[in-house]
């Protein structure tokens, strides 16, 4: 390989990096340490003797602080909360670099528990200012870090249902792969249950508390795995790091499944996607249906070559935050932009128009309107059109309308 193929797990409390043939994890809270009147920053260990010492100011919740563009104050300076973040992952990859000979880093998949426009944006600043180019830096969600890490394994893995139980700072969560093989194309679907934001790992500090949280873990996984037949079980996050204290819970998934924990598998699934990255198609030619992809298809009908055609903007397992185009077209006897909206799990197909009223009247064919699309997130698309006219006979209003579509 010519470089590092790197995923990052990149939580509230702790990162992990999985390097693509590497058997070493590294693993690091997610905070920065400034030295006292040096412009000295650490990470890891040292970070943490130094502000044991008093002779380093620490900076933690950095996700969020980078998200809401906070501004901190560090031994007097005054940082964005973006530039802590920069700062941060600058330092962990180059680590990461240093201890495998310093290669250059090739492809980076960051995997988030959630992703929205808004850190989108902020990880994006940091790719540029950790030299990473667009090309080579993707994000993705936990959930689909799960499937990849799934379809690398061997196939009775994940010949049924596949269950990940998930017990870290973040609280509890359950995910589930199931594969659906179809005639024309095989779909691989991933959805996921916040089972208790606030479980607190504290309780496993006492033998009542241990007892609690078994039984909250029995209750959920009887619920959610009866009267389906599950090909593996998988245990990952820093409360299943050892699974003696829930007993109880390990006796019920255990029966007639197949269980296995992985401590690191969000950072290896991360990993993985950014191989898949560097093909020129997919070593899984799936639909993908996970957090972070669309669910449903959004099309229109065109004119073209005397023919109405459908125009697909965007298809089922497409990236929300990477779909973004730009069509021009010329209006042909039309008043309105006519969308249609079909669920991967539904034949019923829905209409969404956007009347174009405030655009001037024109004779036919002479208004040729630029549309711009993009998603907030994975049910939100949003649609910018604005009217070029048409030449120097109908010059352009500059009228621009905007609409927010749910899915």
């Amino acid at each position: 390989m010519d470089g590092l193929i790197v995923g990052m797990d990149l939580c509230g409390a702790y990162t992990q990096v999985s390097c693509l043939g590497r058997d070493k994890v590294w693993s690091f809270p997610t905070q920065i340490c400034k030295k006292k009147q040096e412009n000295l920053w650490f990470i890891g260990a040292k970070a943490h003797e130094l502000m044991l010492s008093g002779k380093g100011v620490m900076a933690d919740k950095l996700l969020s602080q980078a998200r809401r563009e906070r501004s901190v104050v560090i031994d007097g300076e005054m940082l964005k909360g973006r530039e802590l973040l920069q700062k941060f992952l600058k330092l962990v990859l180059e680590q990461v670099q240093r201890e495998c000979n310093n290669s250059r880093i090739q492809q980076l998949v960051i995997t988030l528990p959630s992703i929205d426009s808004l850190i989108m944006d902020r990880l994006l600043y940091c790719a540029d200012y950790l030299g990473v180019s667009r090309g080579r830096f993707h994000v993705i969600s936990h959930g689909e870090s799960f499937l990849y890490y799934v379809l690398n394994q061997k196939k009775e893995i994940w010949s049924s249902y596949v269950g990940l139980f998930t017990l870290s700072q973040n609280g509890l969560r359950y995910d589930e792969m199931k594969v659906q093989k179809g005639i024309r194309q095989t779909t691989v679907i991933s959805d996921y249950e916040n089972l208790d934001e606030h479980f607190d790992l504290n309780l496993l500090e006492t033998d009542s508390g241990i007892r609690k949280a078994d039984r909250m873990l029995c209750t959920f996984a009887e619920r959610l795995l009866a009267k389906k037949l599950f090909s593996a079980v998988l245990l990952t996050g820093i409360g299943f790091e050892k699974q003696e204290w829930a007993s109880d819970f390990m006796a019920v998934i255990c029966k007639r499944r197949k269980v296995y924990g992985e401590s690191y598998l969000f950072a290896k699934g991360a990993a993985y996607r950014a191989m898949d990255y560097l093909h020129i198609s997919s070593e899984f030619p799936y639909v993908m249906i996970c957090e972070g992809r669309l669910k449903a298809s959004v099309s229109m009908e065109v004119m073209h070559k005397e023919k109405l055609t459908p125009l697909v903007i965007a298809a089922p397992g497409d990236t929300w935050y990477e779909v973004r185009s730009t069509l021009e077209f010329i209006l042909n006897n039309q008043k309105e932009l006519v969308f249609h909206i079909q669920h991967l799990d539904s034949r019923r197909k829905n209409e969404v128009t956007i009347p174009l009223d405030e655009f001037p009247s024109r004779p036919n064919r002479t208004t040729r309107v630029q549309m711009r699309v993009a998603f907030l997130d994975e049910r939100t698309m949003v649609v910018i059109v604005q009217d070029k006219g048409f030449g120097e006979l109908f010059p352009a209003s500059n009228v621009v309308i905007r609409k927010e579509i749910s899915l």
